[in-house]
């Protein structure tokens, strides 16, 4: 430290590295931690809460130190900073303490409620402080059982979760917290629960904001074992880097309450065979050792082939991406007893875009390089919304799902591939800026229930379309709704199981176009008209109106408001 030092940093992000856009550069936040030699080992501090009763729980701390001749003092902060609990450790086992602190009273953290509470630890030679940590963590307690599913603080509940990519649309891959607390207060109010970082290893700043939001999180680690996918992928690195990476993983992470579950691999072609077998054993086993509180999952797309391999039946959690025809058989083929949707749907639209005759429609192409809006089109391997919501809703043994995806994200523009101009994926509930899709409104109808959803779609603005027939489509959380047409109705549609889509959509098929307004009016079990929206036929541009989503910003250069 007398004299200068020099640390050079050479990135080299090389083509064909992954399936989707990467980024390229430093894109995440890297610190130069400087300490006393007498401190507390980076990641050395671990949380558990073994014991949550009611009356009391028991926070386990783990700390290890470097140094001897050391004391410790760790302090529990409630949310608003006031002491709750105070221990001291004087003796270690080796360098490393063990201390179980009670809390009266905890209160839970849970998506609905996400408290946080504050351990600090201080540690002292003699009366002088060396060091001083400060970790939020979160009470609360996560079990999968056979047949009864996922339970959060003893309550079985199923995952409302999507997957996310690391980007940020149009500003990039580089980390910027206020573009991604925007990301998830949009996924809040849709009723999303939970968030899979598909297929990379989580930054500290999204745990943190999950851990304060409210969102459970499955932290995936690679995209790739032993066997390629693309020509400069993680398979180059496997052998010698996949141990120390998960180590890193879990010992960075461990102690954010939102992850409730690790993912060793997505769709990695070493499901076939022994050797697959081998690795995902081993690659649990990792975690296990690292972290025996959370289970291990893969999401799997080779179904059969983990069936009959013993690969799917090793997992502690059994995720299947899509194939959900092959829901039953797996389970019945997997000895845990439950499976999860690791990654559903695939349904790609864009935005304010419908097109005609509607109809479900697989690797659908147009001239103009776009997808309906209408929300039923999909890929050759993936299925509508409606699909899961049926598995979900009834079988008691399927967990939840994880939607492909949030948002759109760049790269992968299925169903066009390598056709220029397409360039970001069509998946998103969201768009590339964060603008909702009508499949957003699907999936709130369902998702959040504590407001209630009515969505009406398409825009009804189609000049030379008169007299022609143009489905009319309504999201809502009620059961029931009546559609006019300049007055007119329409007739009253209620949802029933007939067919996926019946049973989660009100769907008017054979609507002829007139210019005018367009209105639904949605009833209660009672039969009593309690909401409506509408529709109006635009006349000619008049201006242009933007609104910004935060009117004030901090000056940091990073605090940013997002203008529509």
């Amino acid at each position: 430290q007398s004299s200068e030092n020099v640390l050079a940093i050479h990135l080299n992000n090389k083509p064909k590295s992954s399936r989707w856009y990467p980024g390229a550069g430093l894109y995440r936040n890297v610190h130069l931690i400087i300490k006393e030699e007498k401190s507390i080992e980076q990641w050395g501090i671990t949380v558990t809460t073994p014991v949550v009763q009611t009356e009391f729980a028991k926070v386990n701390v783990k700390i290890k130190l470097n140094g001897s001749n050391l004391r410790l003092v760790n302090q529990v902060l409630d949310h608003q900073g006031k002491q709750v609990a105070v221990d001291t450790a004087k003796s270690f086992f080796g360098n490393e303490s063990d201390q179980n602190i009670q809390i009266q009273e905890p209160k839970l953290w849970s998506p609905e409620n996400p408290y946080l509470y504050t351990l600090v630890s201080k540690v002292y030679e003699g009366n002088q402080l060396k060091d001083e940590v400060k970790t939020r963590f979160g009470i609360r307690t996560i079990s999968f059982q056979a047949n009864k599913g996922f339970s959060l603080n003893g309550n079985v509940r199923k995952f409302k979760g999507v997957c996310l990519h690391h980007d940020l649309g149009p500003l990039g891959a580089a980390i910027n917290v206020a573009a991604l607390r925007r990301q998830l207060t949009i996924l809040k109010d849709m009723g999303c629960d939970a968030i899979r970082s598909s297929h990379n290893m989580p930054s500290p700043e999204q745990l943190e904001l999950c851990d304060e939001m409210g969102f459970m999180f499955l932290a995936e680690s690679f995209d790739e074992w032993a066997k390629a996918k693309v020509d400069n992928g993680y398979h180059l690195y496997f052998n010698t880097d996949a141990e120390k990476d998960i180590v890193n993983l879990v010992k960075a992470n461990k102690n954010h309450p939102s992850i409730v579950m690790w993912s060793s691999g997505n769709e990695v072609p070493d499901q076939f065979g022994a050797e697959g077998v081998k690795r995902a054993k081993w690659l649990q086993e990792i975690f296990h050792r690292e972290d025996p509180t959370r289970p291990v999952t893969v999401g799997m797309d080779q179904v059969k082939a983990t069936m009959q391999s013993g690969f799917g039946a090793l997992l502690d959690i059994p995720g299947l991406n899509y194939r959900v025809h092959l829901y039953e058989e797996a389970n019945k083929a997997f000895p845990q007893g439950f499976i999860l949707g690791s990654e559903t749907a695939s349904t790609v639209s864009s935005r304010g875009v419908y097109k005609f005759p509607v109809v479900k429609a697989k690797d659908k192409q147009y001239d103009d390089f776009q997808s309906s809006s209408y929300d039923m089109e999909y890929c050759s391997w993936s299925n509508l919304p409606d699909d899961d919501f049926v598995m979900q809703d009834d079988k008691p043994w399927v967990i939840g799902e994880f939607v492909w995806t949030g948002f759109d994200y760049l790269g992968e523009p299925t169903p066009y591939d390598n056709s220029w101009p397409s360039r970001s994926s069509y998946f998103g509930i969201s768009d590339l800026a964060g603008l909702p899709k009508d499949r957003y409104y699907l999936y709130r109808s369902r998702w959040n229930t504590t407001k209630p959803t009515l969505h009406l779609l398409p825009h009804w603005n189609w000049t030379g379309r008169e007299g022609e027939t143009t489905p009319v489509f309504v999201y809502t959380s009620y059961d029931s709704a009546e559609l006019f047409l300049n007055g007119k109705s329409l007739g009253i549609k209620k949802k029933d199981k007939t067919s996926p889509q019946n049973r989660y959509r009100l769907m008017w098929m054979d609507v002829k176009y007139q210019p005018g307004t367009l209105k639904v009016v949605a009833f209660d079990a009672k039969g009593k008209p309690v909401a409506e929206e509408k529709i109006v036929t635009a006349g000619k541009p008049d201006r242009i109106m933007l609104s910004a989503d935060r009117n004030q910003i901090k000056a940091d250069g990073k605090d940013l408001s997002f203008v529509t």
